[in-house]
């Protein structure tokens, strides 16, 4: 593959890559994705997952919500063919940190640092704040994804970054990058899937008795005295995102001490994704007193963001499982993706699926370790997953209630 990358670095750390032979691939890096254009970008990246589209992406941009406020600096990746048509983008960044991405490299870079080397900046392609699985570099049919990914070794060369790392990826991203070179990482999230059920109860019978009591016992407690909405569209009011975001920063000042995401990026959530935001709403007498952030996709109905003024029992999984399962079923969504973390969801039905992310390391010495850490961690990932199946909350083959 040919590749022209011309890079350089003004005073305010901005990069800038620009064409010279029409001969060549080439890549340029965009301080905004407004120079990219929605038209252009939504045309790579499709309709299926709403976080890879301009209207998600930008709405973190225009509000504030990436930048250097939370060390993640745009920088997204264009390539062109020698015909210059955009071949394939790549939502990139330049990172100063490893926070918000949940693929955790601290140990690397703090190992590089040891050793006298410097791990930031590095290139991150990736959702910000956001783990959820989808397709990262971008790529119009029949274009490879290997040549974005070599494209992409090439810049983090010529702007001196001490790597790159593609995470939450389809699994034929990582498989592709994996055979060109790239360090392939496994790890895990807990996802719901529509076994062609046509109502909750019908969800519960494919359970396990105890199991289903449980959830119907929970779901009777966190009920009680609330109402709850699914609201997408033009029911995203200002007062409902007001309401919203200080349950939003009432989780986060609990759990992280502080917030990513800006009260004007919901706003611009909502006016530019519409329906496919879906805001789960308790209210008690009228009043808001939860929320859970979703996302809608072509196949999958995704979580996000949750936070409540009350603390009642159950209504975390009432609002953020439950709700979000009642929803997929009535809108023939295949599966509920539940973000990061959290074991308590396979008693609730969600069950341990695989992500995967892939990593170039220039520093060689780096490289070869993670590697062999990487070598031992695969493996150990597919046996805690086969062990977490085995606490299944599904009825096993010829259980009788």
């Amino acid at each position: 593959m040919f590749l022209t990358v011309l890079a350089k670095v003004n005073t305010d750390g901005i990069w800038y890559a620009m064409r010279d032979d029409p001969s060549k691939l080439t890549l340029s890096l965009h301080p905004t994705i407004a120079e990219i254009g929605a038209a252009a970008w939504d045309a790579c990246a499709g309709d299926d997952n709403p976080f890879m589209s301009y209207g998600f992406l930008s709405a973190l941009e225009d509000s504030g919500s990436v930048g250097k406020r939370s060390g993640w600096h745009p920088r997204h990746a264009v390539l062109k063919d020698q015909f210059g048509e955009i071949a394939a983008v790549a939502p990139t960044y330049a990172k100063t940190n490893s926070y918000g991405e949940y693929v955790f490299d601290h140990a690397w870079a703090n190992a590089l640092e040891q050793a006298g080397g410097r791990y930031y900046p590095k290139l991150q392609i990736a959702v910000p704040f956001s783990p959820v699985p989808g397709p990262r570099l971008l790529c119009r049919p029949g274009f490879p994804v290997a040549a974005m990914g070599e494209a992409l070794i090439q810049a983090t060369k010529e702007l001196g970054c001490s790597s790159v790392h593609v995470t939450f990826c389809t699994e034929p991203e990582w498989t592709e990058l994996g055979q060109n070179g790239w360090l392939q990482r496994l790890g895990t999230q807990f996802h719901w899937d529509n076994n062609n059920y046509q109502n909750f109860d019908d969800f519960l019978a494919a359970l396990s008795s105890r199991k289903r009591k449980a959830i119907k016992r929970e779901r009777r407690d966190a009920s009680a005295g609330l109402t709850f909405k699914a609201l997408s569209g033009p029911d995203l009011t200002q007062a409902i995102w007001d309401a919203f975001y200080q349950f939003y920063l009432s989780t986060v000042d609990r759990k992280w001490g502080g917030a990513y995401l800006t009260r004007d990026f919901f706003s611009l959530l909502g006016e530019r994704l519409g329906e496919k935001v879906v805001l789960m709403i308790a209210e008690r007498d009228g009043k808001p007193i939860a929320g859970a952030l979703n996302l809608r996709g072509s196949e999958a109905l995704y979580g996000r963001n949750w936070g409540c003024s009350e603390d009642i029992p159950f209504l975390h999984f009432e609002l953020c499982y439950y709700q979000a399962i009642d929803y997929a079923i009535a809108h023939g969504l295949k599966r509920v993706e539940a973000g990061a973390q959290g074991e308590h969801k396979i008693q609730r039905g969600y069950i341990p699926k695989p992500t995967y992310s892939a990593h170039w390391i220039a520093h060689k010495g780096l490289a070869n370790a993670v590697a062999d850490f990487l070598d031992g961690e695969r493996p150990a990932m597919q046996r805690a997953m086969a062990a977490m199946n085995e606490d299944s909350p599904y009825k096993k083959m010829a259980e009788a209630d």
